[in-house]
């Protein structure tokens, strides 16, 4: 097995002095100095331009000075992407081309000739076929994308070999492992034991394991979680290295078509055509008004000719936050979304040959978007979906599946839990085989209300959603032939 470590660091350029302060410290500080100490560390680097930028400015060059001297000294790779960190698919060409080209401009000042990105990563992993055809265009060889964009989460993509896509300059694509890595930053991983333990099956293969994680998970929102992260990449095996490393490793077999995802979405999110949820949800009026109000601006500034600085607060508007912080499920802030709906309509008022008409229309977006986030505060919509979010794992899992007529759902995860404690037992993993055990014993009793963490969302970090899903589909074919005679299941059709 050969090892691809990568990591995303990104605050908006509105962030809070407090707050920016506070990331320094407890995550991009210990974490870029710990990683000096580890002899063989290859660590892939995604540092949006915007970031970079508001760190110089901020005072924290000794970051950019760290990351830079990672990356002389041979244990850092760097990707390119999008300098303020906007959804790429909803972008027009010209748009997406000037956030990669500023993003490189803006990084290649601060981190010179250390500055080589082969792989490129769009915000989110939001891909859409529209930006590699540009990423391709641009130059970039490899592109990293969420396991789930193979076939929308059908099936693994196989690691043993590479793809491109096609009708592209041959562009690479590289998946994320969404097991392994959601289990490191979920701190369910807790030592380089339970890490072996989690990849053993693969080890010992001639295939890659691509890890993709926040960075300021580490010891930012998970204190002391960048500890183990140094543990577990202290290991000698399996051989860590760099994302432009991979083609040398691996051949390249045929091209595929990813599908439309981000690393947020769930199969069932793509089945439905709504990947990118979080950010463009068709039924949040709050993102749908957000949204008018941005490619009216683009619309318009495309067919005026912007100076410098009206150029900086456009390339700044498209940042992906406000619509994050407008979702509602649960991210809300009126306050992110006041920002970015004032940052577009300040960089509005900064364009030339500006009409009242263009004026008040721009006015009257950033209004409605203030006036219904507000109703929605204080109507109690908000709270109400926030809830709903919190409180769905305080519904008994039987409830969410069996009762609701989705049997197949129940009776695979409870078989799951099944195998993995006879497993357990087996290796002679006693306390792993009681968590599973007392797990099937709160599905069946509709105790798993209590757990701290979810015993089914334990479950879908240690087994693969191919795998899930393979087994509902049997479970499903089976129920669909002796549905008919049960009466009471037609009822709840």
């Amino acid at each position: 097995m050969y090892w691809v470590n990568f990591l995303h660091i990104y605050q908006p350029f509105t962030q809070s002095k407090e707050i920016l302060e506070r990331i320094v410290n407890e995550s991009y500080r210990p974490l870029f100095r710990g990683f000096f100490k580890i002899p063989k560390a290859k660590i892939n680097l995604n540092i949006n331009g915007g970031l970079t930028e508001l760190l110089a400015k901020s005072g924290y060059k000794d970051v950019i000075e760290t990351i830079k001297k990672l990356a002389q000294t041979n244990k850092l790779e760097f990707t390119e992407s999008a300098s303020f960190h906007p959804i790429l698919p909803f972008l027009k060409k010209k748009d997406i081309i000037r956030q990669i080209v500023l993003n490189s401009e803006i990084n290649k000042k601060y981190f010179g000739k250390t500055y080589r990105p082969v792989c490129f990563f769009s915000p989110e992993m939001a891909y859409s076929f529209k930006v590699a055809k540009i990423v391709s265009g641009l130059g970039y060889k490899m592109m990293i994308l969420d396991e789930i964009s193979f076939d929308g989460g059908k099936n693994i993509p196989p690691r043993d070999v590479l793809f491109t896509v096609k009708n592209t300059n041959n562009l690479i694509i590289v998946f994320r492992e969404r097991r392994v890595s959601n289990c490191i930053m979920s701190a369910v991983v807790r030592n380089k034991k339970e890490f072996v333990e989690l990849i053993k099956d693969e080890i010992k293969k001639n295939c890659y394991l691509c890890m993709a994680m926040d960075g300021e998970t580490f010891g930012h929102h998970r204190p002391g979680l960048e500890k183990i992260l140094f543990k577990i990449v202290a290991q000698k095996s399996p051989k860590q290295i760099f994302l432009s490393e991979l083609p040398k490793y691996f051949g390249i077999t045929k091209e595929i078509a990813p599908v439309k995802s981000t690393w947020a979405s769930s199969g069932d999110d793509i089945e439905k055509g709504v990947q990118f949820y979080s950010w463009r949800n068709p039924e949040n009026k709050v993102h749908h008004l957000q949204w008018r109000f941005l490619n009216y601006l683009t619309k318009l500034s495309s067919k005026k000719k912007l100076g410098a600085s009206s150029q900086r607060k456009l390339d700044q508007a498209l940042a992906s936050d406000q619509f994050f912080w407008a979702s509602g499920e649960p991210w809300w802030s009126i306050e992110m979304i006041e920002k970015g709906a004032w940052i577009l309509l300040d960089t509005l008022k900064t364009l030339p040959n500006l009409s009242q008409e263009e004026l008040k229309r721009g006015e009257g977006y950033y209004r409605d978007i203030l006036s219904i986030a507000f109703w929605w505060q204080r109507s109690g919509k908000v709270e109400r979906l926030a809830k709903r979010y919190r409180e769905i794992v305080k519904i008994p899992f039987k409830e969410r599946t069996l009762e609701v007529g989705k049997p197949e759902v129940y009776f695979a995860f409870l078989e799951m839990m099944k195998r993995k404690m006879q497993e357990a037992a087996k290796k002679r993993n006693f306390e792993r085989a009681i968590l599973w055990r007392d797990a099937i014993w709160k599905l069946e009793t509709k105790n798993d209300i209590y757990d701290a963490i979810h015993a089914v969302d334990l479950l879908r970090l240690e087994v693969p959603d191919p795998e899930l899903r393979r087994l509902m589909d049997r479970y499903k074919e089976k129920y669909e032939k002796i549905k008919s005679g049960q009466p009471e299941m037609r009822r709840i059709q």
